[in-house]
């Protein structure tokens, strides 16, 4: 398995494209485009390009999180 180039949440660019989305997640390129354009997932499209802000990726992935107690 390729290693990211992300070593921790501070070096994730301020928008992350699908791809990078993928990368930090750990999924296919194709899974990473199918979520950034499911419903309920935080994105924005400049032109053709869909781009997801990182505070709203990190925040999603905190809502996500599931705490068993």
């Amino acid at each position: 398995m390729r290693e990211s180039k992300f070593k921790s949440y501070q070096d994730l660019p301020l928008t992350l494209t699908a791809p990078e989305v993928g990368e930090v997640l750990g999924i296919s390129r194709a899974s990473a485009y199918e979520l950034v354009r499911s419903k309920g997932f935080p994105h924005m499209k400049i032109g053709t390009r869909i781009l997801v802000p990182r505070d709203k990726f990190l925040a999603w992935i905190d809502q996500q999180t599931e705490v068993e107690e």
